[in-house]
């Protein structure tokens, strides 16, 4: 069988093309002619160029495919806000397209935990480790965040395009962690706490899930998830102060002794340069206004449905990430980390 993944030069697309070869698929990858071919340039995958902001292009990259991963969008929110919707959006629409078109038996469109929204009840909201489920839906100004809201509106084509005909199935990840995240969208905090830039910690919490079970939930979303569905693909929900000290642990170095709570942090205008990356956002005013949120999720749907074993833990996601950062040269290793 033959699956087109688009996106596949990037952090989470590279390792589901390994994970397809390893199941013994035939990968086509589609890329972009300015994209870096790093992650996937030891993989026997078919490379066809195309674009998502020219439809035309996605024609022959979906000829003789049974099953599309579109895993393609623009990451952060530091984009001109017409090339995020045109390459999110409209580049959702033409994938589902073309995939109808095309005849593809089933898409599964990689979307986010950022497209469920923020957490009811404002900072701080509940200790409970439980969080949001697949049932909570957009509640933040579009404005405020524009990645998660587009990802939010990628989700709106792929059930306009089950309502057309064509099967889709969502999975939102969490914060993905573990080797080969080229770009640092999802991992930069490792390199900051490593290199000691981090200031100071902010309270709140999130979702870190390992990159293997990312692919592991695609793949069981493909051959057991249910038409219009959406999964959230989950490992450990940690408070942000419990996740840096796992990272300093890792790298060898002291975290931060200052914790700022989130009324201090908004007041001082914390830089989104550091508290920005707990969640994949580069915009200064977002990060201020999620300071001290719990978001927090619920895996239980994809675990059942999916029929997904047990995540990694966070420790081992973040001790790949470091490994990984070191052996590209972006980080120099301790010479006695802390295990």
């Amino acid at each position: 069988m033959r699956a087109l993944v688009t996106g596949a030069t990037g952090f989470i697309g590279a390792a589901l093309c390994r994970g397809l070869l390893a199941a013994g698929y035939t990968v086509r990858a589609l890329r972009r002619p300015t994209s870096n071919m790093r992650l996937l340039e030891d993989l026997p995958v078919e490379r066809v160029e195309g674009d998502l902001t020219q439809p035309e292009s996605l024609d022959a990259a979906m000829q003789d495919v049974q099953v599309v991963f579109h895993a393609a969008a623009m990451l952060g929110d530091d984009h001109d806000a017409g090339r995020l919707y045109a390459v999110t959006v409209e580049g959702s629409r033409s994938v589902f397209l073309a995939a109808r078109q095309a005849g593809v038996q089933r898409v599964v469109l990689t979307s986010s935990a950022a497209a469920l929204g923020v957490p009811q009840g404002g900072p701080l909201a509940g200790t409970v480790r439980s969080g949001m489920d697949e049932n909570h839906t957009w509640n933040y100004p579009p404005q405020s965040w524009p990645y998660a809201y587009a990802k939010y509106l990628s989700e709106l084509e792929a059930q306009r395009a089950v309502a057309a005909g064509l099967d889709v199935v969502t999975v939102n990840p969490t914060l993905v962690m573990g080797a080969g995240d080229i770009y640092r969208h999802n991992t930069s905090l490792v390199v900051q706490v490593a290199q000691r830039k981090l200031p100071a910690l902010v309270e709140g919490g999130l979702n870190v899930v390992h990159v293997a079970d990312v692919v592991a939930g695609h793949l069981a979303a493909l051959e057991r998830g249910r038409r219009g569905e959406r999964y959230l693909l989950a490992g450990d929900n940690l408070t942000l102060v419990e996740l840096v000290k796992k990272i300093a642990a890792v790298a060898g170095v002291e975290p931060p002794g200052v914790v700022l709570p989130d009324g201090v942090a908004r007041r001082l205008a914390l830089p989104a340069s550091w508290f920005s990356q707990y969640l994949t956002l580069h915009s200064a005013v977002l990060a201020l206004r999620m300071a001290g949120r719990l978001f927090y999720v619920d895996g239980r749907k994809a675990s059942v449905e999916l029929r997904l074993g047990p995540p990694r833990p966070a420790d081992e996601a973040i001790r790949e990430a470091y490994d990984y950062f070191v052996s590209v040269g972006a980080i120099s290793a301790r010479s006695q980390p802390v295990s």
